[in-house]
């Protein structure tokens, strides 16, 4: 059921994903083709914002932080997947793998090797406070749009 918290959530989710990806993008090798890296981000944060977030606000300021660093947690382990996924069909067409398994290993190889990358304290610094925010303006929807 649509819920002002919900869309509140998916919405600061959207943004926060909008922001770190910018802040990625210099991050990476030089002549990295993005595509739709940042649009792709958005998406996870709207799904999960709607999904995750959303049904979940209303219990209080302390469990609105929880929620919203839980919501950050989720995209960040979402777009490492689905990232370190893109990036293993692009290999997988030069036929770099020998099985389907070694293909499905990479997966995680190549998203933990993002992760490595994307491990500055700016990013890591405005994912927490990011998370905190979303959360708190969740909460404060919820309780102010019943």
């Amino acid at each position: 059921m649509p819920t002002a918290a919900r869309l509140i959530a998916a919405l600061s989710l959207a943004i926060l994903a909008f922001v770190v990806s910018g802040q990625i993008m210099p991050l990476m090798p030089q002549g990295t083709d993005f595509g739709y890296f940042t649009y792709v981000n958005m998406g996870l944060g709207i799904i999960v914002g709607w999904r995750l977030m959303g049904p979940r606000a209303g219990r209080g300021r302390v469990s609105g932080i929880n929620n919203g660093l839980t919501g950050m947690a989720v995209l960040l382990l979402s777009g490492l997947f689905v990232q370190g996924a893109v990036e293993m069909f692009r290999l997988a067409y030069r036929h770099i793998y020998d099985n389907p398994f070694d293909a499905l290993a990479a997966i995680f190889t190549i998203a933990l090797e993002y992760f490595f990358v994307i491990a500055v304290p700016n990013v890591l610094l405005t994912l927490v406070i990011g998370g905190v925010i979303c959360g708190l303006v969740t909460d404060v929807a919820k309780a102010r749009w019943k």
